[in-house]
């Protein structure tokens, strides 16, 4: 079995595959609406990858959710591979102070 993308992804999968179980249709059901594969939208729930914004939107068309809620409390330190550690505001502020 492929690894988990990330904990981000593992969280969002998760969240897509309750609304479609809240609903009661299937992954092809759902890929169907969201013209893409069946295989995509299964990588998707098992956090195997991460879904670009059109994926996101036409999922949330799909299953009538508003793909903000998939997204409420993820944080960036769940996806690896970041170089930088700091937010945009701690940024400038260690580059003021350098200055």
């Amino acid at each position: 079995m492929p690894e988990l993308h990330s904990e981000a992804a593992r969280i969002f999968g998760e969240r897509v595959r309750s609304s479609r179980l809240q609903l009661g249709v299937s992954q092809e059901h759902v890929a169907e609406l969201a013209e893409m594969h069946v295989t995509n939208v299964g990588k998707i729930e098992r956090g195997q990858t991460n879904p670009s914004l059109s994926t996101i939107v036409a999922l949330a068309g799909a299953l009538s959710a508003d793909p903000g809620s998939w997204l409420t409390g993820i944080r960036p330190e769940m996806v690896p591979g970041r170089s930088h550690t700091l937010t945009a505001a701690e940024f400038i502020r260690e580059r003021t102070q350098r200055a």
